[in-house]
């Protein structure tokens, strides 16, 4: 079995080379880069003080990844997952009642209680499994947002064996609590980007406008560096959802790590790559994934529906060519 885990899925166009170590700091903007979430983190920002932040910064992405990661035994969403008597901390609730109201928008496409498919399938903490339609029946019978609820700050499951996977979702809002916490600090320019999901205010250090670059949705990125579209991100959040970078190869057949809750199944359509503007990046994280599942003509249908995200989708067309679908506010963000 070949496995393909490359979870940076867009390249940020700054005016400074990415290659850097952790903590460096530079005379106007300071760069801390580190891991979290299983993936690497990027943060850029002009310190009024002068002040490195980077210990600040690693204290709370600890703190989060002790609340969001299933890779962390001793979690908030593992202990839930074990249903261990856990309290949820207030930022796993205000995740949580985002994601499920996300789901009723989306019907399902986006759901946490997909945990079990995302493991049996192999992109998960737990040992792959061999499945099997009976094993998709099985998964089935315990996924579902609406299976599972809180009440006085406590997760109730309709079935113990459910298991939770946030990192959909989690992602995204981490790179909102980091912008906060910047903000609070007195940061008027930064940008934040963990595994591909971005946050971002300001100007850079050449007092422009952050830039953004979607890569081009193909196996060969890392070795051909092909970049589909520049984005203008002034004060926006950005996240894109590709199963080009996250997959694996057994006996001859690609298996993606999308996973179809309603279905059970790795996604299988033309959509290649979602990338969502929003507000938030919590949202754009949460409907880049959802688009992902649904498809191209039931995400291009959908997404006019919900006020405040902007798409740029890429598909493969009927000669397996890539073709471009973006929305009208997306069109004025693009840099040539």
């Amino acid at each position: 079995m070949k496995f393909i885990d490359q979870n940076i899925r867009i390249i940020l166009f700054l005016t400074i080379t990415l290659n850097f170590n952790s903590c460096l700091d530079s005379s106007k903007y300071i760069y801390n880069e580190g891991f979290v979430y299983g993936t690497v983190y990027h943060i850029i920002y002009e310190s009024p003080s002068g002040k490195d932040l980077c210990n600040v910064i690693e204290e709370k992405l600890e703190a989060y990844n002790h609340i969001f990661s299933t890779f962390d035994e001793s979690s908030v969403i593992s202990k839930i997952n074990d249903n261990q008597p856990v309290e949820p901390d207030p930022l796993f609730i205000k995740c949580f009642s985002r994601a499920m109201e996300i789901s009723k928008i989306t019907d399902g496409a986006f759901d946490i209680t997909a945990g079990p498919m995302v493991n049996a399938w192999g992109f998960g903490p737990e040992q792959k499994r061999t499945v099997s339609p009976g094993t998709i029946d099985s998964l089935k019978a315990i996924t579902g947002y609406d299976k599972i609820r809180i009440t006085n700050d406590r997760i109730i499951k309709e079935d113990p064996r459910m298991k939770l996977d946030m990192s959909a979702i989690a992602k995204g809002y981490t790179c909102d609590l980091l912008g906060e916490f910047l903000e609070k600090t007195g940061c008027k320019n930064y940008l934040v980007e963990i595994g591909g999901e971005v946050v971002a205010k300001g100007h850079n250090e050449k007092g422009r406008i952050w830039t953004i670059g979607i890569s081009k949705p193909d196996d060969t990125f890392f070795t051909s560096g092909e970049i589909q579209a520049k984005v203008s991100l002034p004060e926006k959040a950005l996240a894109t959802s590709g199963n080009y970078r996250n997959y694996y190869v057994e006996e001859g057949k690609k298996f993606a790590h999308t996973i179809n809750p309603k279905t059970g199944y790795p996604v299988e359509h033309s959509l290649l790559s979602t990338t969502v503007l929003a507000d938030n990046c919590l949202d754009a994280d949460a409907f880049a994934t959802a688009f992902m599942v649904m498809g191209l003509e039931k995400s291009i249908e959908l997404y006019k529906k919900i006020p405040g995200i902007e798409v740029y989708f890429i598909y493969s067309s009927d000669a397996g060519e890539n073709r471009i679908y973006m929305s009208d506010n997306f069109k004025k963000q693009l840099k040539k």
